[in-house]
């Protein structure tokens, strides 16, 4: 085979010339091209992760916003729980008050009813008592009862021990030695006689004894110092018996029932 190297030499002369040409006229704008596209590429990348770390903080901020928004929102949960909370202990606390005053107005009405029959019942027994003892005595004794009363009351002034005797001498030098003597009769001048006289027995002469007629001196006869009392009235015995009735009241009412207001605050 016979090699043509005129061709061959032309060949390679053409090649040379087209690497030439293509390095003057192509290579050049290839590698800018591709420079530019690279700048671009970063470019865009480093825009990419700015927006990255942007979106990041928006995100990391974001977080703390809401974290800041969950905390506010349990402060004002907590808030208005404690409030609602304290309302409601207030508002249960006044209705047990308005219960303490209903049933305490209760108790005293009903108090004030029971000493109002209690006294009816007192005057009257004592009334009664006191007729029906004054008949009884009279007609057992053939003396009338208001005697018989003024003579226990000068008993008991003779009967007297030394420490009650000083002690009301005391009380009525003190008293401008001044006495009183209540009775629910009116005593006569002979019975004033003579209770002066009993009275004289252990006092100096000089007090005054001024004697009133009380009504509420129930069947008895008082004689008062300034700080003592020598009585025989029928006021203790009525005294006991309205004690009597009181239990018996008491018992029958049964123990005091206690409205309760329901507890919810546990």
């Amino acid at each position: 085979m016979l090699i043509d190297w005129y061709t061959v030499i032309a060949q390679i002369i053409n090649f040379l010339v087209l690497i030439a040409l293509a390095k003057h006229f192509l290579y050049g704008r290839i590698i800018n091209a591709m420079n530019q596209r690279e700048e671009r590429i970063a470019a865009r990348l480093a825009e990419a992760t700015q927006k990255k770390q942007e979106a990041e903080q928006l995100e990391q901020i974001y977080r703390q916003q809401n974290q800041q928004l969950e905390i506010q929102k349990k402060a004002i949960l907590d808030q208005a729980q404690e409030q609602a909370e304290a309302q409601r202990k207030l508002l249960l606390e006044k209705a047990r008050q308005e219960v303490d005053d209903l049933q305490a107005r209760w108790y005293d009405a009903i108090q004030q009813e029971k000493n109002v029959f209690l006294q009816e019942l007192r005057q009257r027994a004592g009334r009664q008592v006191y007729a029906v003892a004054r008949r009884a005595l009279q007609d057992l004794a053939n003396a009338a009862l208001e005697d018989q009363l003024i003579r226990v009351l000068i008993q008991r002034l003779q009967t007297l021990d030394e420490e009650e005797r000083r002690l009301i001498v005391e009380s009525v030098h003190k008293g401008n030695k001044a006495l009183v003597v209540n009775s629910a009769f009116e005593i006569p001048e002979e019975r004033r006689q003579e209770l002066h006289q009993a009275v004289q027995d252990f006092l100096n002469n000089g007090f005054r004894v001024d004697y009133r007629t009380a009504p509420e001196v129930i069947l008895g006869i008082e004689l008062k110092t300034p700080s003592h009392k020598i009585a025989w009235t029928l006021e203790n015995y009525l005294e006991t018996l309205e004690a009597d009735l009181q239990e018996a009241l008491d018992e029958k009412a049964g123990p005091k029932q206690q409205p309760k207001l329901p507890h919810h605050d546990q």
